[in-house]
């Protein structure tokens, strides 16, 4: 008989969401807006405790999209984009017609090169590109270097655009991912640290920012007691129900934020004897991570030969999901003319790196699998 699947990333839910969900059939809000709506936008508003407005959307794709928009994205522009994401992180700037620069990770974030970043700042522009925005990741769940990226981008006086998708509860230096950008993306996907069943948001520094992302997200419907546009518009709201699965996950985020940095700790002390074997963890104090994901480098030099695949598969067959790293998007088929800068380490990284399963649903017995697949394999 086989076993049961142990998820990377499941959804976890806290108990209360039906009650707004319910309420939300009862009222009739089944629709584009309405109470939980409003509800979920203050709930985010309040939770990342700064100054901003959110707008709550069909997906992050979608907020990075509308993001993209308001800061000018034109066909032929150039936007600066971390290579070592998801597609979903690039493929907005393809959307508007604008050609994407990928640029490399540097490796105590794994995210966004400052020195790669302002190297190609400055080659795009001798070779006289227009770049419009920078686009910088927050991966698994860790802060990047913003401090050296910021004061390069605001030197070069370009705009960045945060993807905090998977980094809703993550800290830098006491301020929230998601509140660090000229707009922010925030993410509600099924294997998010909280979802919506699918969902994402867009941070706004200004309430005009934030009407005019739910403007376009809504067909673009100039003021008329007809259907008029004079904007090209998109279909991109959150629904009121979903915003009910999301407003009821908020009232268990910090919880499920501590579950899953107890599952980091978990393979911090199962990987402690293991020799090559590193588990991604943050660098210094300054740095909160809600670890959506736990990562682990594996180096064959060290381990006796075993890599990251021959981890995977392992696990695989006790019908325990892993996933290798993020594929760098210069890597990508689809991206393989794009210009890139950097060096080897996005690309060291995915050949040597691996996530492991994060959930805050995961039980004692799970860990207790995962425990002795992994024992079994090193020997110990």
């Amino acid at each position: 008989m086989e076993k049961p699947k142990i998820w990377l990333s499941s959804p976890h839910m806290g108990g209360e969401e039906q009650n707004f969900v319910n309420a939300a059939f009862q009222e009739n809000w089944v629709a584009p807006l309405g109470p939980n709506v409003n509800g979920f936008e203050e709930d985010i508003e309040n939770y990342l405790q700064a100054d901003k407005k959110v707008a709550a959307l069909s997906s992050g794709t979608a907020a990075l999209h509308l993001a993209l928009i308001q800061l000018g994205v034109q066909p032929g522009d150039e936007v600066l984009c971390q290579s070592m994401t998801f597609a979903a992180s690039a493929n907005p700037i393809t959307y508007l017609g604008a050609n994407p620069v990928f640029i490399d990770s540097e490796p105590t974030t794994w995210n966004i090169c400052p020195k790669a970043l302002e190297k190609a700042i400055l080659d795009r522009k001798a070779k006289g590109k227009t770049i419009k925005a920078i686009v910088i990741v927050h991966l698994y769940g860790m802060p990047c270097l913003w401090n050296e990226v910021k004061q390069i981008a605001d030197k070069h006086q370009l705009p960045i655009v945060e993807d905090a998708a998977e980094a809703l509860g993550s800290i830098y230096k006491g301020k929230k991912c998601g509140t660090l950008g000229q707009f922010s993306v925030l993410s509600f996907n099924g294997n998010k640290i909280i979802t919506t069943s699918g969902g994402g948001a867009l941070v706004c520094t200004t309430t005009q920012a934030k009407q005019k992302t739910v403007f376009y997200a809504t067909q673009a419907r100039d003021n008329a007691p007809h259907y008029q546009h004079t904007h090209i518009g998109y279909n991109y709201r959150l629904s009121n129900i979903s915003a009910g699965i999301g407003r009821g996950q908020m009232q268990v985020l910090d919880k499920h934020i501590d579950l899953r940095r107890q599952m980091n700790a978990f393979y911090q002390a199962l990987f402690a004897p293991i020799a090559g074997v590193e588990v991604f963890s943050e660098p210094t104090s300054d740095f909160f991570s809600n670890h959506w994901l736990s990562a682990i480098l594996a180096d064959t030099d060290k381990t006796g030969g075993i890599s990251r695949e021959d981890i995977r598969l392992a696990l695989q067959e006790e019908n325990i999901e892993s996933r290798p790293l993020w594929k760098p998007m210069h890597l990508q088929p689809i991206f393989k003319e794009a210009p890139y800068y950097g060096e080897k380490v996005a690309e060291n990284l995915f050949d040597s790196g691996l996530c492991l399963p994060s959930g805050s649903n995961l039980t004692d017995q799970d860990r207790e699998r995962i425990k002795t697949t992994i024992q079994k394999l090193f020997k110990q």
